[in-house]
């Protein structure tokens, strides 16, 4: 696969359950190597593990182990590595997730313990931020104060990566979509791109034709072109499904309209 990702954006990584998401970002992170070809952050080859390089990236992985130690103690020991972590910022995100920087890590739970890594991987204030499955243990009032909380983080210096097969945690978060597919990147387009050209809701009868992707479970929800229609939210679950049955067709019909214009 051939892939680029530039500051200033929350990326929405998505595909299947096996698919090579968690393999990707940890390439990115230096942590697993490529058999073939190479991966270059901030211009840089990762695997050489230049510490300048290094400082600007944090992952926070699906499944992990954290010493049995206070949050402030998690916080003191890990910071030092990051140049622009702010302790302010981590210690506030803590209290919002309603944690105490005295409690003992051990006596988590999965989804709190994610709280703490999310809250120090934001203040870390690295250039890329890679977050894997970073929504699972977190209960849904928990989701959308991950949202909310990733809504204001981002800016032009930073790169966000967000793996996930759970397309509606990212819903009006993310602004640019890949998506794999048999191991391949089969949609890698931002969603201004998307809400340009396609069309998302129930069609009427004259539009049965045009319908790209139907989906029956979602009340009859269909992908369509665009074309004279006004623009729709992007439904990332709906897109996502009509990437995978119908790749070739969707990307012909997003090539077409971007060289008309």
């Amino acid at each position: 696969m051939s892939l680029s990702f530039d500051s200033g954006n929350i990326y929405g990584l998505f595909g299947r359950n096996g698919e090579g998401k968690s393999t990707l970002m940890k390439i990115i992170a230096g942590l697993l190597f490529p058999k073939g070809g190479s991966c270059q952050v901030f211009g840089e080859r990762i695997s050489r593990k230049h510490i300048r390089c290094l400082q600007e990236i944090f992952l926070i992985p699906e499944d992990f182990e954290l010493a049995a130690v206070t949050i402030s103690k998690f916080e003191d020991v890990n910071s030092v590595f990051y140049p622009q972590f702010s302790k302010e910022q981590f210690y506030d995100l803590i209290k919002e997730f309603s944690l105490s920087p005295n409690e003992n890590i051990s006596t988590l739970s999965f989804g709190q313990k994610k709280k703490v890594l999310i809250a120090f991987g934001i203040a870390t204030n690295t250039k890329l931020l890679l977050m894997d499955e970073p929504t699972n243990g977190l209960d849904i009032p928990s989701k959308s104060q991950f949202r909310r909380i990733m809504a204001t983080v981002a800016d032009q210096g930073k790169c966000i990566i967000i793996a996930t097969h759970q397309v509606r945690d990212l819903h009006s978060l993310i602004n640019h979509l890949v998506i794999l597919d048999q191991s391949k990147v089969v949609f890698d387009k931002s969603l201004f791109e998307v809400s340009e050209y396609l069309w998302f809701g129930k069609p009427v009868e004259k539009d049965k034709y045009d319908i790209i992707y139907a989906e029956p479970a979602l009340g009859g929800k269909s992908v369509l072109p665009r074309s004279d229609k006004d623009e729709t939210e992007v439904d990332l679950e709906l897109l996502f499904n009509a990437v995978l049955n119908e790749p070739d067709r969707i990307n012909k019909l997003l090539k077409r309209r971007y060289h008309d214009t």
